[in-house]
């Protein structure tokens, strides 16, 4: 089993057993996920790393609530994901998870600030759109519109409306599979810094190995299960890395 720390084990965000997806595709069964068991404390900043087709992203759907299992359970804290309705998953993703994907998914007609504003409007105790934007470093960009933006200044843009909210975890797919070294690294330096400053569980799914250096801990996929994993003594800050 891929498990937390031992200090950890007390504040688990996530606790994931025998885990499986199987898709079906006219005849051909496709197996994404094999029976994966994992653990996820609070505060944690963690990489999920593979090659492509390897069940990342199928795992991060289910962990997010959006997507369902064939076999298997995901507990959220004291809820059990797995025996959730549609209705259950929708509020579960609306108060508790924000999601970073490699397409930035901004609405082209609203400005930064009214793109994070989208979210802050339905929820319960949001940040102020301006506040959130600062977060990620583009307090000087809240009118602009996103065709006014690099990729980067996008992505942070989709970075702070996922934690507008205050998500209690924040889900990263690819999220610099779109960008060059320098915008790329602009991104997971706000991801860094929104796990360290508002102890935000993050979990970022890529298959770039470089990227693990920054989290406190690994885990490798591999046809659908975990491969092996690290805990990383000592977390790398990103203007270290290259890739």
């Amino acid at each position: 089993m891929s498990s937390a720390t031992p200090a950890a084990m007390a504040d688990l965000v996530f606790e994931i057993r025998g885990l499986s997806k199987t898709y079906h595709m006219g005849e051909v069964e496709v197996r994404a996920l094999r029976g994966v068991d994992l653990d996820v404390s609070a505060g944690q900043f963690l990489v999920l790393l593979g090659p492509s087709g390897s069940g990342k992203s199928t795992l991060l759907n289910i962990v997010g609530g959006l997507d369902t299992a064939t076999a298997g359970s995901v507990r959220y804290r004291d809820r059990d994901l797995t025996a959730a309705d549609d209705g259950e998953l929708t509020a579960f993703r609306r108060e508790h998870v924000g999601f970073v994907f490699q397409f930035y998914n901004l609405i082209s007609s609203l400005t930064a600030r009214e793109n994070v504003e989208l979210v802050t409007d339905i929820a319960d105790d949001p940040m102020d759109a301006a506040d959130a934007l600062g977060l990620v470093g583009l307090s000087d960009r809240l009118d602009r519109f996103p065709a006014q933006l690099s990729g980067g200044e996008q992505q942070r843009v989709a970075i702070a409306r996922a934690i507008a909210k205050r998500p209690d975890v924040l889900l990263c797919d690819e999220p610099t599979g779109a960008l060059d070294i320098t915008t790329g690294a602009a991104v997971l330096q706000a991801i860094a810094a929104i796990n360290e400053r508002m102890r935000t569980t993050v979990v970022v799914i890529t298959h770039n190995a470089a990227i693990a250096e920054i989290a406190d801990r690994v885990v490798t996929l591999r046809d659908g299960r975990i491969a092996g994993e690290r805990h990383n003594a000592e977390r790398q800050p990103v203007d270290s890395i290259r890739w």
